[in-house]
């Protein structure tokens, strides 16, 4: 630290969140605005704190570029979707997924089959962001047409894909949580399932049980065979189509990273556009950027195939872009930390080490805006803590979890909110109550933490391998 900068105590670091709170809740709640410019307010109080405290606007830039740094894979991966979803509805892939769903799916069932479909491919190729992109976008059509609410069918795909995004040992926040804690990765996973199987138990049944109040109420056949007949009027609908996401699905099982393997779906769904389907090549350019337009004369075919592109994705980017730039100054400048700091004078025991650990990693899920920074610096910050408490750091390593992976959906302006809302079309306030897995896996590990139920010490001294993979 240069010698006229000053560490930034507690009360002063957390003004800037308190602003950026209060105005976010104004704004949203209020004046039913964008998150944009509380961030923005935030990020300027935060510069102005760091500013009077010894620190020049140049490494506030820095902090701020380094924040920025942190979401381009993001960002890369926001854009690709924009481009895989109006080509694949160009292509007719989505139509004959939805197609085919309404014709073999009973909607009494639908929740709980999309739920462990989800969870299936997640699982099989460790990424949440793609499953969602690809069985989540026509899950949501599927579920619609059967005259499911929006938000419950969101619940449903996200508890699904972010089963496996936890539990996969292909998924890169499996393996980062192992990394930053040095715990062996299948160990890992295996403590992880104390806290993740009773919620994803208790999803399923929560899932089950909202199919059976469906049932009783009844699914509206005529509106559903009606979807079907416009569907089969305006695209070439083919099972064959199944293959390009299959083809997806493949190559990242086999450890093709996820933009590359996305790519490949995009240009398949292009070429099923012109070949398949019979759009011409400027049209299908056009889908491309401004994503697919179609008029049908029925109101929810319309607006559940009128979507994609990259332009339809920049107000999602932009959220990404502001809210790093929040995280960025209050990492560069010490603030984030300062209060991780203030928690560990809380935690002082080892029941309330667990319980500080998933609030913790929450709290860095709405500040930094980055699911990967609630891991790492809580993992970081924690690490000494547990060691001092003799604790194996598989505990530590599952609470970054419980509390950073699952949590990072229900903040509306974290990179997962934000390319969730863009993809499902559903706000984080309106899935959050259905995202069960999401909400109940951190409540069970904080229960364990406090009862000490799977809480394991660390009997000998420690001998690891940290088996990190990438996706």
């Amino acid at each position: 630290m240069d010698k006229t900068q000053k560490e930034i105590p507690f009360r002063i670091s957390i003004l800037p969140i308190i602003v950026m709170a209060v105005l976010m809740g104004v704004t949203i709640i209020g004046f039913e605005g964008s998150p944009h410019v509380p961030l923005i307010i935030g990020s300027v109080c935060a510069g102005l704190i760091a500013w009077k405290y010894g620190y020049s606007f140049e490494e506030i830039e820095n902090g701020i570029y380094d924040g920025i740094r942190l979401a381009l894979p993001a960002v890369l991966i926001l854009m690709t979707v924009g481009m895989i979803i109006s080509t694949w509805i160009g292509g007719g892939v989505v139509a004959t997924m939805i197609y085919y769903g309404l014709k073999m799916i009973s909607p009494s069932l639908f929740l709980m089959s999309i739920f462990l479909l989800c969870s299936i491919v997640s699982l099989a190729i460790g990424s949440s962001w793609s499953t969602m992109g690809t069985i989540g976008v026509a899950g949501m059509g599927i579920g619609m047409s059967m005259g499911l609410p929006a938000p419950m069918i969101a619940g449903a795909i996200i508890s699904g894909s972010y089963f496996g995004d936890k539990m996969s040992p292909f998924s890169d926040t499996t393996t980062l949580a192992a990394g930053v804690t040095e715990t062996d990765l299948f160990e890992h996973i295996k403590h992880m399932a104390f806290t993740t199987i009773p919620g994803f138990i208790i999803a399923l049944l929560v899932y089950l049980f909202f199919g059976f109040q469906y049932q009783l109420t009844g699914a509206n056949t005529e509106e559903i065979q009606l979807i079907m007949a416009i569907l089969e009027g305006q695209f070439t609908i083919s099972p064959w189509l199944l293959l390009i996401p299959a083809a997806v699905i493949f190559l990242v099982i086999q450890k093709v990273p996820t933009l590359p393997a996305l790519l490949i779906g995009v240009l398949l769904g292009w070429i099923c556009q012109i070949t398949v389907q019979g759009g011409d090549l400027a049209g299908s350019i056009h889908t491309i950027y401004d994503g697919f337009s179609i008029e049908t004369g029925n109101a929810f075919v319309d607006e559940l195939f009128n979507r994609g592109g990259i332009g339809n994705m920049m107000y999602t980017i932009s959220l990404v872009i502001v809210a790093m730039t929040f995280a960025g100054v209050l990492e560069a400048t010490g603030m984030l930390r300062s209060i991780v700091n203030q928690i560990l004078k809380v935690a002082k025991s080892a029941k309330s080490l667990i319980p500080a650990t998933i609030f913790t990693s929450f709290l860095t899920n709405v500040v930094a805006a980055e699911q990967y920074v609630s891991l790492l610096l809580p993992g970081r910050m924690f690490n000494d803590a547990y060691k001092e408490k003799n604790l194996h750091s598989k505990n530590l390593s599952r609470a970054l979890e419980d509390g950073g992976t699952l949590t990072s959906p229900f903040v509306p302006w974290n990179t997962c909110g934000v390319y969730i809302t863009a993809t499902l079309m559903v706000s984080p306030w309106e899935y959050a109550p259905y995202a069960v897995l999401n909400y109940v896996v951190p409540l069970i590990g904080i229960l364990f933490g406090i009862i000490g139920f799977k809480v394991e010490a660390l009997k000998k001294p420690q001998t690891t391998s940290s088996l990190v993979q990438t996706k």
